[in-house]
């Protein structure tokens, strides 16, 4: 499993050390957006400082290297535990070469055993499909970021949320308001609309796989996804909190199927430091065929 072994080295440190292009385009328009000299707009200069010396140093954007997500779609040839297994030794390598900090902990404990493989580290998201290859997307996510997601149920007295599309708005909403500065933005929203607490979350991380650019195939929900970052980039809240015009790069949101019971919005929150990128491996993962972001 040598050859699959450099293959997920590689993409896990071109996702730490690279911005999506797509991501890229989005901080360098806000940049355009913010009003020259003003606190804001020299954040978003650093960070876009920042951006290219981690790139030409191949450094992590981000000393947080964050939780790590593999979503990962396999040929029906290839079992499943050895994948994990050689991906579980793809990170504690990429740890050793710097590409990710040594960042999983042991909840009980407290230790950190320096590898940052653990129960529930990495997380896999594994699939098969009919293709004769393999497709493996990661998403480095910090803990800022996670610490100011949110998931509202509905009805909501206290934001007068009830449960239809204005109410999933007013949520939202309310979301980026309460995280102000501290997920360290401007960042990108992944919202799941139904489901139940622990889908509502899981949903909403994949829409991180989605690229900014992108329009949603569902109307109602393409124009909420705009409307939300009109809404947002008015309320001053601005890159790390400083204030500007730049509070949200995106938002990407899905729903799903739910009980009648129960009504879920689950916010999930991403960086500026977005670390998001893919490849379609070939079927025995020797050979990265193309990248995907």
């Amino acid at each position: 499993m040598g050859s699959l072994l450099d293959s997920l080295i590689e993409i896990i440190r071109r996702t730490s050390v690279e911005m999506p292009e797509d991501v890229h385009r989005a901080i360098l328009h806000g940049l355009e957006e913010e009003e020259k000299s003003a606190i804001g707009e020299q954040a978003l200069q650093i960070i876009r400082r920042n951006i290219e010396l981690a790139k030409n140093k191949s450094q992590p954007i981000c000393q947080d290297t964050g939780s790590i997500l593999f979503y990962v779609k396999l040929p029906i040839t290839f079992f499943e535990d050895d994948f994990e297994h050689t991906a579980k030794q793809a990170v504690t390598l990429a740890t050793k070469k710097g590409y990710l900090r040594q960042n999983s902990v042991d909840s009980l404990t407290g230790k950190n055993d320096g590898t940052n493989v653990g129960p529930g580290a990495p997380t896999f998201h594994i699939h098969y499909w009919k293709e004769n290859r393999i497709e493996v997307r990661l998403v480095l996510k910090g803990g800022g970021c996670e610490n100011v997601g949110a998931q509202y149920s509905l009805p909501d007295e206290k934001i007068e949320a009830n449960r239809d599309l204005e109410g999933c708005r007013k949520a939202i909403l309310d979301a980026v308001l309460q995280a102000q500065g501290k997920g360290c933005g401007p960042g990108v929203l992944g919202v799941a609309i139904g489901g139940d607490r622990a889908t509502g979350y899981e949903f909403s991380k994949g829409q991180f796989l989605r690229k900014l650019d992108d329009s949603n195939p569902i109307p109602e929900l393409d124009a909420l996804e705009k409307e939300i970052v009109a809404t947002a980039n008015k309320l001053g809240i601005g890159p790390m909190g400083f204030g500007g015009k730049t509070t949200l790069l995106g938002t990407k949101i899905c729903a799903i199927n739910r009980l009648p019971a129960s009504f879920f919005v689950s916010v999930s929150y991403m960086c500026w430091a977005f670390r998001r990128q893919g490849a379609i491996l070939t079927a025995d993962g020797s050979k990265i065929e193309s990248w995907l972001y």
